[in-house]
């Protein structure tokens, strides 16, 4: 299981640290992400990294914003969002897979329940 928290209503500029908490299991071994989804449109890939945290991968709107990490001692991945736009503005997912990563929703088989991110302009 995956629990996701730290969102909240924001303003433009502002930041945001979101963390994930696994239980149940240790994903220490596993590829983690973070998933975005606006109202109405699908949901998108933003930030995962590899098992040991020396690899990462962004999507091209965060790159330079937004810093992911995992501290694997404590079963948590974290997103770290600075200087935040009304665009970023969407339901973040945590997701967790055993494979490599991966920036397409079918790479992950576990998913947390989200947590809402609100930018206001």
């Amino acid at each position: 299981q995956l629990q996701a928290s730290g969102g909240g209503l924001v303003q433009a500029g502002g930041s945001l640290r979101l963390s994930c908490v696994a239980s149940g299991r240790t994903f220490s071994s596993y590829t983690l992400a973070w998933f975005r989804q606006a109202p109405g449109k699908e949901r998108d890939f933003v930030a995962s990294i590899n098992w040991r945290g020396g690899s990462t991968l962004y999507a091209d709107s965060v790159k330079g914003r937004f810093t992911i990490s995992r501290d694997n001692a404590k079963n948590t991945v974290y997103l770290q969002m600075n200087s935040l736009k009304p665009e970023d503005t969407a339901i973040y997912y945590c997701a967790a897979d055993r494979g490599l990563p991966a920036t397409s929703v079918g790479g992950y088989g576990s998913w947390g329940q989200g947590t809402q991110v609100t930018v206001s302009s």
